[in-house]
């Protein structure tokens, strides 16, 4: 399969795209066409694993990584992703669990397929130099890449995060690697730690000195992974219930959301895809208006979606091209903060969850828009557990909320990391000197 550039560059095959991570016209790598599966190619595959690799399978066919396509996949999703009911039966509600990873959320099924394809990909190579995983994080990406770099011979992971405005725990999360890991607690928004780390892949001397490589969700190799839990979530949901699935997914750079609408695009049995975001309202008003406007980031109690910039909105119009046709794939609805505190509290009454604030976005959209839409069936996408945010979910529901052994043998940690101001210089310095 071969991969263009959103702005035209390319074709590039499969391991020169997750390789490069940005095209070098500034541009995401996307498939120049998506594979379409009937639902007779995944009979007889019910584990994520075995419908991983028949998903992935075009995507990856004609290169290295073709071989060890089990290995990789087992890699990756080697942690459960449940799907689960929600009481009572009849409000047709389910949720997609997908924090069961190391670092308690989403990425770490991305990084860790990222990690296990590379680590193939640069085996071999001439230059023996450390290839340099340069990665913006608003909260999650972070910790995912570290944990799924860390102590990898021939990789050096340089986390970008907004100081001040990620959780304490996630914050301990990103900095307590060491080693190969280098953190920089950046003096700015998070759009400014993202705007950094385009400018330093469009920097050609920085980038050829430091083997640069991107682990964010501009990387093809994140989406990929990530667009496999919705075609197996789908999957299950239509053999247990005999209906298409909805989801409602919380919503920053647009990644997770992309990877959904790829896996319907793909054939999957799809039907809506609702964006749940925080006060950043960016692609909200798009689809309202037709024009796309950044702006900065604004803090709210979902750090991790505070994204004023979402870079996957340039895959998402690549594919949907036609605003009109865009706006009939998705749809998209902002959630306040005293919304999210409202309805941690309410499901912790009448539903006995505990969400996340990100979660808590996906949840009160559901709320909102059952009449708009219809009363299902749905799944809500739950990003991360609730014990990151601790500091906010506990207040609100009176109770504490349990750690997961893996984050809290994270959090026993010491940490490490560096202040810098966001410019690139100072990145190039670090770079150089880290």
């Amino acid at each position: 399969m071969e991969y263009l550039s959103t702005r035209g560059a390319g074709p590039v095959d499969l391991e020169e795209a997750l390789l490069r991570g940005l095209a070098p016209d500034g541009g995401l790598f996307v498939p120049a066409t998506l594979p379409h599966f009937s639902a007779e190619a995944f009979a007889g595959r019910e584990n994520i694993v075995d419908i991983a690799v028949t998903f992935l399978s075009p995507f990856v066919a004609g290169t290295r990584l073709e071989a060890a396509l089990d290995e990789i996949c087992s890699d990756a999703f080697s942690f459960p992703i449940p799907l689960r009911a929600l009481p009572p039966a009849e409000a047709r509600l389910s949720v997609l669990e997908l924090f069961h990873g190391p670092t308690a959320a989403f990425k770490d099924v991305g990084a860790r397929f990222l990690a296990a394809c590379m680590a193939r990909l640069d085996a071999g190579q001439t230059d023996t130099r450390p290839l340099t995983i340069l990665v913006a994080t608003s909260g999650d990406t972070g910790g995912a890449v570290a944990a799924a770099f860390h102590g990898r011979a021939g990789f050096r992971v340089v986390v970008l995060y907004p100081e001040g405005q990620v959780s304490p725990r996630q914050a301990h999360q990103l900095a307590c690697w060491g080693g190969n890991v280098l953190t920089l607690a950046v003096d700015g928004p998070f759009d400014a730690c993202q705007r950094l780390v385009k400018q330093a892949f469009s920097h050609a001397e920085i980038a050829r000195d430091h083997r640069l490589c991107s682990a964010n969700s501009i990387n093809i190799g994140r989406l990929l992974p990530q667009a496999v839990y919705y075609a197996a979530a789908s999957l299950w949901h239509q053999r247990q219930h005999g209906t298409t699935a909805s989801f409602i997914i919380p919503t920053g750079n647009l990644g997770n959301a992309q990877a959904c609408v790829m896996a319907r695009e793909c054939g999957l049995p799809i039907e809506h895809v609702v964006l749940a975001t925080n006060a950043n309202r960016t692609i909200v008003d798009y689809l309202a208006s037709g024009d796309y406007a950044a702006r900065p980031s604004v803090q709210t109690l979902a750090s991790a979606m505070d994204v004023g910039d979402p870079s996957n909105m340039e895959r998402l119009r690549h594919l949907f091209p036609v605003f009109e046709r865009l706006r009939g794939k998705v749809t998209a609805v902002s959630v306040s903060d005293e919304e999210i505190r409202e309805q941690i509290r309410l499901d912790a009454t009448r539903r006995g969850e505990l969400w996340c604030p990100h979660t808590a976005t996906a949840a009160r959209v559901h709320d909102q828009l059952g009449a708009r839409l219809g009363e299902g069936p749905w799944t809500l996408v739950a990003t991360a557990h609730p014990a990151k945010f601790h500091e906010i979910v506990e207040p609100l529901v009176g109770q504490p909320v349990p750690v997961p052994p893996a984050l809290a043998e994270l959090l026993g940690r010491p940490t490490h990391e560096h202040r810098m101001a966001a410019d690139l210089d100072a990145l190039a310095r670090q770079l150089a000197t880290g």
